[in-house]
């Protein structure tokens, strides 16, 4: 079974543990930290996914970690895994956890690539359009990229938007290869 799909059932069971005890805003915020934690150390990633490393070493630096610091619900939890065996998708785990409250929730992330940082005033914007367009809350990231040239490239879930000068040369040069 991939990582994803046990990661994933993890991150359910834990988003249906929130919702019965009604603190699932709380833990979505100590989600937030514990991910922020463990995606800046790729060495406690590692640690977690080595197997050699003794299962009370993971829980101590748990406890170390994050006692007194998040719920008590999700450090029982990753202790659980830990005692199955299953430290390696961690932090697999409380990204998908994330994934699946932003589901729950109708939170959709995009991301906006455009050639130069779009003020404030166009983010909200396209913000808005994507709201409409998608009929949930639009958590929207500005990335940039000078080799499009002008105007912007829009991802959202499995779709693409191009509003690029570099793709609009890329579609106008494979038409022309096409018909010589």
């Amino acid at each position: 079974m991939s990582v994803f799909k046990v990661a994933s059932r993890y991150a359910k069971s834990l988003i249906d543990l929130a919702g019965e005890q009604g603190s699932l805003e709380t833990i979505k915020a100590d989600m937030d930290s514990f991910i922020a934690v463990l995606k800046s150390s790729t060495e406690l990633q590692a640690v977690f996914a080595n197997p050699i490393v003794p299962l009370d070493k993971k829980k101590n630096i748990l406890d170390a970690l994050f006692k007194d610091k998040i719920n008590p619900n999700i450090l029982a939890f990753f202790k659980i895994m830990i005692n199955k065996g299953r430290g390696e998708i961690v932090y697999a785990t409380a990204q998908e956890f994330i994934r699946e409250y932003n589901e729950v929730k109708g939170i959709v992330k995009a991301t906006v690539t455009s050639a130069a940082p779009l003020s404030e005033a166009n983010l909200a914007a396209m913000k808005e359009v994507l709201a409409k367009e998608t009929n949930a809350q639009v958590i929207l990231i500005n990335k940039v990229d000078q080799s499009l040239i002008g105007g912007f490239v829009v991802n959202i879930g499995d779709r693409q938007i191009d509003a690029s000068i570099a793709g609009k040369l890329s579609k106008l040069e494979r038409y022309l290869n096409q018909n010589n």
